[in-house]
């Protein structure tokens, strides 16, 4: 699998744009308030977290929940540390 960091745009002016808005999907246990606390830990890192995008989504069966958000963040540095951070936490399965 490729690391973040070794993605480049196939042609120029595509790809990732610093800084920007983007999107980031967090998926986990559902019984785990991840509405709130996905948010949260984006804010915790200094993201600027745009709200009003907020949504979610339960699995099948409601065992999991998939939330997704848009923040801004100035670097690419930043935009790792946002999967970082919401990957170590132990209710948090993945990320996209």
């Amino acid at each position: 699998m490729k690391e973040l960091s070794d993605i480049t745009a196939q042609q120029e002016g595509q790809g990732f744009q610093f800084p920007g808005e983007f999107e980031i999907t967090a998926m986990g246990n559902a019984s785990a308030d991840l509405k709130t606390r996905v948010p949260q830990i984006l804010e915790g890192i200094g993201l600027q977290v745009l709200h009003e995008t907020v949504k979610h989504r339960h699995s099948r069966e409601g065992n999991f929940l998939s939330v997704t958000v848009s923040f801004r963040c100035d670097t690419r540095e930043q935009y790792d540390l946002a999967h970082s951070v919401l990957r170590a936490d132990p209710d948090i399965r993945y990320t996209l």
